[in-house]
């Protein structure tokens, strides 16, 4: 059985929209793409040496698929990213893309969660999803993601699409790690430990079960 880890760039206020460039991801009139790059100096600082070693399938949506391929094939290997992204399987959730020229690429068949869950039961490793919003949100309420490692730049947007959204019941996470860089990102990798069920959570007002449910944060 593999691990299914979400690795996401955020700002404070949880926006993932438009990190890379500003013309990424203009939907809704978001005209604050590239917040991102400013902290990208100082990610080596939190990003392992051999970032990707572990990782032995990407999935991702169709919009990053077609980011992605525009800039990382062409990246050296002697990157440990560009090495990993190149050579490892990388399964595209699409239903419209009928050429996916990069090496490796191949389209998810079938329902969605279903693949995955099927790629997650066979062969070793992690496999890691990138950006991806509405793939993620899925793959959270079906309760398949295992690991969080979000990459937190001190910056709050205010406007734009958020990573998380509904969830079937509020999800326990674990603190595995944490760090920060020069330039105020912080790198937090969380287990993800189970969901916590209604009847659980509920109590008499003012009961220790409410007080427990109101310390989980909002997702």
């Amino acid at each position: 059985m593999r691990k299914l880890a979400i690795v996401e760039f955020l700002s404070v206020d949880g926006v993932m929209q438009g990190l890379g460039s500003p013309d990424e991801d203009r939907e809704g009139g978001f005209e604050h793409g590239g917040w991102g790059a400013p902290y990208s100096a100082a990610l080596g600082e939190v990003l392992s040496p051999d970032v990707g070693a572990q990782t032995s399938a990407y999935v991702m949506g169709r919009r990053t698929y077609q980011k992605m391929a525009e800039f990382w094939p062409t990246q050296p290997d002697t990157n440990p990213m560009a090495a990993s992204l190149n050579s490892a399987p990388k399964h595209v959730a699409t239903r419209t893309l009928d050429d996916l020229s990069w090496r490796g690429a191949s389209a998810l068949q079938g329902d969605v969660i279903e693949a995955v869950a099927g790629l997650k039961a066979e062969g070793k490793g992690t496999i890691v999803a990138l950006g991806s919003g509405d793939l993620v949100r899925q793959l959270m309420s079906a309760g398949l993601v295992d690991e969080l490692q979000l990459f937190l730049h001190p910056l709050l947007l205010g406007t734009g699409k958020r990573l998380f959204g509904d969830l079937p019941s509020p999800c326990s996470l674990r603190l595995e790690d944490i760090a920060s860089t020069r330039l105020g990102t912080v790198a937090l990798t969380y287990a993800v430990d189970q969901s916590i069920s209604s009847t659980s959570s509920s109590s008499s007002p003012g009961g220790a079960g409410s007080l427990a449910a109101a310390d989980q944060p909002a997702r």
